[in-house]
């Protein structure tokens, strides 16, 4: 997501800026900007888009030693230069990560006071209310710590000011931040360590609520904190210490679906940005189509779409609806999903619907893609750029796309009350916890993989949402250990594949306590009788069970779903490692299917 670098020393600073922009490129952005100090007057640069139209916009006569930088992907506000950091006020400039929860209150209570306001977005709050205590104040530390003192969420800043034109302020609450040192006396921000690799050996990862001020001459922190040593590889650096990206991206998606939430939902509605000046209220069935793990995200939403929306909804294997010759309704909205936006069959298929005359929308992770340019409308995932070739965190953050969109249409249709829209959207709100990955699971995935590599093939099973569910899992399976899985609705085992069971046949059963607990329960128990190997991932024990991943109570089956959309996740992992496979890039697949 966001990636933020600052510089204060001897050096150049629009240089590291530059070059510490790209090296967070990874994270996934739409916007980039940068703000040095050069005679005591600040300047700043912003452009949508890759760093390369920031770099056209810059004055290579500016030899600046102080600076902030910043790559947004759009929370709150589209990504226009407007929007993008640094934000400015009068004569101060700052760059966050994260979301100010009570932006909307101070946002009231500074334009009464007489602040004028540019851009949409919640950071801008931020720099208007450090100038009002300083106006008042006239001392920039204590404007800067009554500033940090009224902010609510989750956020990391750096902050420039005139009013102390050699400093940089900062803060972190929540959101990364690392601050380095080397031996030229230079310091260094950034929100990862790959910007400072190579640049700097020592670094402190500040704990949340440490802030301080950085100055040519003194690094000052509001409390203690401990330095170490800097990776020396960028490669290790961008895995974060895990073995493989799958594996890091396995762990991030908790915080990249609170991202891919922030500004989409509140106490009472959800919000799409994107949606807005839409007529979509004469839609009477949507049709989602997309191709491998984006096709089992939009069968989930199936589900939700028809549950929760009350309208019909059909989904679409891409590379089949582009020979069926499909009967299209100008009333149907189309849906597509894709982590690129460039899968050649989900495009064409996209391209049929639009010239029929559809409204089309797209779930995608990749901004001016070639589906975004061409959908209706866009709705970005947020997920970061994801390098495992196995999709992980594109999957969670599409079904929570959708999810939400199920919610929005439900309240545009009138299809659901106050009441239980918000009930769904505090359900939303603790799936990051529920996709965090707990030591326990992981090892008793670890453990387990070691009875699974053998036998003559994997049957996943599941029932409702749960079945898309258990088709993702045996994808995941495939794709990176190369053994036979299939994902199957439970109930459909003994119209014939309960014909293959025997104790090499491993089952892996996804029994959430809270849909339809008792109906899977005696569907493994046919499988059982007939000595299929049974792995039950469930919050409640199961007698006959040969092994036992144990989930926890959750108090509804969405928050199940994601929990145990990590178990199978890891246990996929870990059988691969065992096999002594390529985990991030497996044989004979690639990230993008851009031919048919």
């Amino acid at each position: 997501m966001c990636g933020i670098v600052g510089f204060i020393g001897k050096s150049n600073a629009q240089d590291f800026l530059i070059n510490g922009l790209k090296e967070l490129e990874y994270r996934g952005y739409d916007s980039a900007g940068i703000a040095v100090v050069q005679d005591d007057t600040i300047k700043t640069y912003k452009a949508v888009g890759k760093i390369k139209n920031l770099e056209a916009k810059l004055d290579n006569n500016i030899n600046s030693s102080i600076g902030i930088g910043h790559t947004r992907w759009a929370t709150h506000g589209k990504p226009t230069e407007l929007n993008a950091h640094p934000h400015l006020g009068v004569y101060s400039y700052v760059v966050h990560n994260g979301i100010i929860e009570n932006y909307k209150d101070l946002k009231d209570e500074l334009i009464q006071a007489g602040h004028t306001f540019v851009s949409q977005t919640d950071t801008e709050v931020i720099v208007h209310l450090f100038e009002y205590y300083y106006n008042k104040l006239q001392n920039a530390s204590k404007a800067f710590e009554q500033t940090i003192a009224r902010l609510q969420g989750a956020y990391s800043i750096l902050l420039l000011s005139q009013a102390a034109p050699n400093s940089i302020f900062f803060i972190k609450h929540g959101s990364p931040m690392a601050i380095a040192k080397n031996n030229n006396g230079d310091i260094l921000f950034a929100s990862s360590d790959a910007p400072l690799i190579g640049l700097a050996s020592d670094v402190v990862y500040l704990e949340d609520g440490v802030s301080g001020v950085a100055s040519n001459t003194t690094l000052t922190f509001s409390e203690d904190v401990s330095w170490t040593t800097l990776p020396v590889s960028k490669q290790t650096a961008l895995k974060d210490g895990y073995r493989f990206f799958m594996e890091k991206e396995i762990y991030e998606q908790s915080n990249v679906v609170a991202d891919c939430l922030l500004g989409r939902v509140n106490d009472e509605e959800i919000i799409f940005d994107e949606l807005q000046n839409n007529d979509l209220n004469n839609i009477d069935e949507i049709k989602i189509c997309a191709c491998g793990t984006s096709y089992h995200a939009g069968l989930t939403a199936s589900y939700l779409f028809e549950r929760i929306s009350k309208i019909r909804c059909s989904v679409e294997i891409a590379s089949e609806f582009r020979y069926k010759e499909p009967l299209l309704n100008p009333n149907t909205l189309f849906i597509v999903i894709s982590q690129s936006g460039e899968t050649a069959d989900t495009l064409e298929a996209l391209k049929m619907a639009k010239n029929a005359g559809l409204h089309t929308i797209v779930v995608c992770n990749v901004d001016n893609s070639s589906m975004t340019r061409l959908a209706h409308n866009t709705i970005l995932t947020r997920a970061g750029i994801e390098k495992g070739v196995a999709s992980t965190k594109a999957f969670s953050t599409q079904t929570v796309v959708l999810w939400m969109l199920s919610l929005y249409f439900a309240k545009l249709r009138n299809q659901i009350n106050s009441t239980n829209l918000k009930q769904q959207i505090k359900l939303l709100r603790e799936v990051p916890k529920s996709l965090i990955v707990k030591d326990s699971i992981h090892e008793k995935c670890r453990r387990l993989s070691k009875r699974y590599l053998h036998g003559h093939g994997f049957f996943f099973i599941g029932r409702d949402i749960f079945f898309p569910l258990a088709l993702e899992g045996a994808l995941k399976l495939k794709e990176i250990s190369y053994l036979h899985a299939e994902g199957y609705p439970a109930g459909e085992m003994k119209h014939g594949p309960i014909a293959l069971a025997d104790p090499e046949l491993f089952t892996i059963a996804l029994m959430p306590q809270n849909l339809h607990y008792d109906k899977v329960k005696s569907n493994v128990e046919e499988l059982s009788a007939r000595d299929s190997t049974i792995c039950a991932i469930s919050p409640l024990p199961f007698e006959l069970e040969d092994d036992y991943i144990r989930t926890s109570t959750q108090s509804h089956y969405m928050l199940e779903f994601f929990e145990m959309l990590v178990v199978v996740q890891l246990l996929s992992m870990e059988i691969s490692i065992r096999l002594g496979n390529d985990v991030d890039m497996p044989r004979n697949l690639a990230k993008s299917v851009t031919v048919e």
